[in-house]
């Protein structure tokens, strides 16, 4: 399965905020049933952000996200987050 964050920061921010989201992604990427992730800024529209990652299964994505390091170190990121659906399978 896969999962697809979207951010919407100001364009002030985007240093600071590229940082902090390489941060969570390191977080995830220590937790079982991680396969990949990237993160990238939209073309068009600079002030977009997304972060994707790929997981074994659902359970596995669900798991990472409720450890306690994800907790304190990627969930206040990841908070930032446009509120909308975005788990794939």
């Amino acid at each position: 399965m896969f999962a697809i964050v979207r951010f919407s920061i100001p364009l002030g921010e985007a240093t600071q905020f590229r940082a902090e989201l390489e941060q969570a992604k390191e977080v995830l990427s220590g937790a079982p049933g991680f396969i990949s992730a990237f993160i990238g800024q939209n073309l068009d529209e600079p002030e977009l952000w997304a972060l994707t990652t790929q997981w074994e299964n659902v359970g596995s994505y669900r798991r990472a996200l409720s450890s306690t390091r994800a907790k304190l170190e990627a969930i206040p990121v990841l908070a930032r987050a446009i509120d909308e659906a975005g788990a794939y399978e």
